[in-house]
């Protein structure tokens, strides 16, 4: 669509077959000149830093560029000088709330990676110290989550028993989580975080409502009370398992699963509803734990075919630098699944925290939170604790619960140091079955039908992929669903870039505008011209079809004229939306305006962009490109000075 210019004078035409408009034309010209140099250095810092995040030095005297260096890199320097007792109070009474759900989730969690319970425990107060002094967030409360340690736990199981070799599966689980964290901080460091984009929100969405079912499914093993269970994640090989071992079922099991199982989504619901009542959902899962700890204590439990978690290890974290293994036959799988691994963590954490932070207006720094959670995995593969991230439900109970800072986190933190060191033993009795019903309730959220059904309202196309991200997962498995998803979307965008859009545009009678003649009905076409739009980069993969495109358009308007006993004299090509072409893209336009030669066509280009501008005039020998009546600013100008020239031309021909 062509906006009116403030300083044109044009009296409007009477109808739209008389475009020629008394007006100022306007003359392009080329941007101003850079070298390559500056050219690569613009690209590079819009490629790598289109924040800027230098631009708070500047000016600044070198006393003051140290202390914003040190605030830049430990985020906890900005605010803990101005630490107040109010603010303390708040982020105590939040820290305690969001350790009453991390404990029995770390422990949950643990057991869904195949883990010792205790390394869900230890992952739950290492990292959170690291991640208060190097995250930017003030609301994301960081531990284990689910679909990390399902995806880190399947991974490593296809190769590595965990209970026929259990040492060395959590040897690969500490390897694992230190290549997650590097690659994360990598991609912090080298400012690479628009590579966690191709996880588009349709495949997040598809791709997390699988990964709930999935996980909520391996819980059938602890609510049912079955010991002979799949190692398969599908849908299929789960059910078969569970109704194939039916003789296995334990009523007590089951009846104890059915009551917690309800409690908690209970109070999840009301929670949901009543946000004020936050605690209840928060609460909930460690009220489960000591309740059926103590029922199967007073009754027994244990022997009447309730499983139960045994004796826990007091103390804090062991080192586990030692256990990390970098060479060996498994490398390879730990490299691979702390590639996958770290992207489904880092994904979720940051999408976390840029939530909150759009609730309370303020801003995170994408690649300082993949340094922060980058070097807390890094960390916390040293010391025992396996893939963290920031949680979505501990973090929304952490926000609700009224933290203000990230020392939420250190309380959290120092609340399962005092578990680890002195309440190991009172978890010995806690049955299973209670672990696998907080799982369930846990990643009940991760199914946002809503946000599937405006997904479906608004791009069929998105949906499928979300569809395939969904099916994938539960059919096949969690990371084959997530790379089917992300294949999807990378064809979408390849579908996009090698078939661009192209418009006919017309003129809007009275006016000066011209759009979309499919779009706006009352728009019109100009006799003797066509006018199209070309709404994308031109480059070599496009060329070839814009080439072939461009030619049909000819030939169909020049059918079209033919009826009309007209003669089709200029092609407008529309450029505003062409931000860079590459030499294919040149040789196209050559091309081009050779075809119409043959023709008696002349190409005409309106308002080719700076760099567009620059490499045309440039490979322009012949000067073909850049003549006065071949190049305008606007269509209406285009359109406006090519027919004066008819009608100039017309008049002398009569004369």
């Amino acid at each position: 669509m062509e906006p009116n210019s403030s300083n044109m004078q044009r009296p409007h035409p009477p109808t739209p077959t008389s475009p020629e408009i008394a007006m100022d034309v306007h003359k392009v010209v080329l941007p101003p000149h850079k070298t390559t140099i500056q050219k690569l250095k613009t690209r590079l810092k819009e490629t790598f830093f289109p924040d800027d995040p230098l631009r708070q030095f500047k000016g600044q005297p070198t006393t003051k560029k140290w202390i914003l260096a040190a605030q830049y890199i430990f985020p906890i320097l900005q605010w803990g000088p101005n630490y107040s007792l109010k603010l303390f109070k708040s982020d105590v009474v939040s820290g305690l709330t969001i350790a009453s759900l991390a404990i029995p989730q770390g422990i949950s969690y643990a057991k869904l990676a195949s883990l010792p319970p205790i390394v869900g425990l230890y992952s739950s107060f290492v990292p959170p110290l690291v991640y208060a002094v190097l995250g930017s967030s003030r609301d994301l409360a960081v531990g284990p989550v689910s679909i990390a340690s399902l995806v880190l736990g399947s991974m490593l199981s296809l190769e590595i028993s965990p209970t026929n070799d259990p040492v060395l599966f959590l040897q690969l689980a500490f390897t694992t989580t230190f290549f997650a964290g590097f690659f994360q901080a990598c991609l912090g460091f080298l400012r690479l975080g628009f590579i966690i984009d191709f996880l588009s929100k349709a495949t997040l969405v598809g791709f997390m409502a699988g990964a709930a079912i999935i996980v909520s499914l391996q819980q059938l093993k602890s609510l049912v009370g079955i010991t002979h269970f799949t190692k398969q994640m599908g849908l299929v090989p789960v059910m078969s398992s569970v109704f194939h071992n039916t003789e296995e079922w334990s009523w007590q099991t089951i009846l104890m699963g059915f009551c917690f199982l309800v409690f908690l989504l209970v109070a999840r619901h009301v929670s949901m509803r009543r946000p004020n009542l936050f605690w209840a959902s928060a609460g909930a899962p460690l009220v489960s734990v000591i309740l059926s700890t103590l029922l199967v204590f007073a009754f027994k439990a244990q022997h009447h075919g309730i499983s139960t978690i045994g004796k826990l290890q007091e103390g804090l974290n062991p080192s586990s630098w030692n256990m990390l293994q970098f060479h060996g036959s498994h490398l390879g799988l730990s490299i691979k699944t702390g590639l996958i691994t770290g992207i489904i963590s880092l994904t979720e954490g940051i999408a976390v925290g840029r939530t909150f932070a759009a609730l309370k207006n303020y801003k995170v720094d994408g690649n300082k939170e993949m340094m922060a959670i980058g070097l807390m995995n890094m960390v916390g593969s040293s010391t025992s604790c396996y893939v963290t991230t920031g949680a979505f439900s501990r973090s929304a109970v952490n926000h609700n619960a009224g933290a203000k800072t990230a020392a939420s986190n250190i309380v959290m933190s120092i609340t399962v140091m005092v578990t680890l060191l002195f309440f190991m033993p009172l978890f010995q009795y806690t049955p299973n079955v209670v672990l696998g019903a907080i799982i369930v309730s846990a990643v009940v959220g991760l199914i946002d039908i809503s946000a599937a059904y405006q997904i479906w309202k608004v791009d069929k196309f998105d949906f499928l992929v979300m569809l395939c991200a969904f099916l994938g997962v539960i059919f096949i498995s969690v990371q084959h669903g997530l790379a089917i998803a992300v294949g999807i979307s990378i064809f979408k965008i390849l579908l996009q870039i090698t078939r661009p859009k192209t418009v006919m545009l017309g003129k809007i009678p009275g006016t000066d505008i011209y759009c979309n003649l499919h779009h706006y009905k009352d728009s019109m076409k100009i006799p003797g011209f066509l006018i199209l739009s070309i709404e994308a980069p031109v480059n070599f993969a496009n060329s070839t079809y814009l080439n072939e495109r461009v030619l049909r358009w000819i030939e169909e308007h020049e059918a079209e004229e033919l009826k009309n006993q007209s003669n089709l004299r200029f092609v407008i090509l529309e450029m505003s939306a062409v931000s860079a072409i590459d030499t294919s893209g040149i040789s196209l336009f050559k091309e081009l305006k050779k075809a119409m030669e043959k023709k008696g066509i002349e190409l005409v280009l309106v308002n080719p962009l700076g760099e567009v501008m620059e490499k045309l005039q440039k490979s322009d020998e012949a000067g073909d490109f850049m003549r006065p009546d071949g190049l305008f600013l606007t269509v209406g100008e285009a359109v406006a000075t090519l027919s004066a020239t008819i009608k100039g031309q017309s008049s002398n021909h009569v004369v």
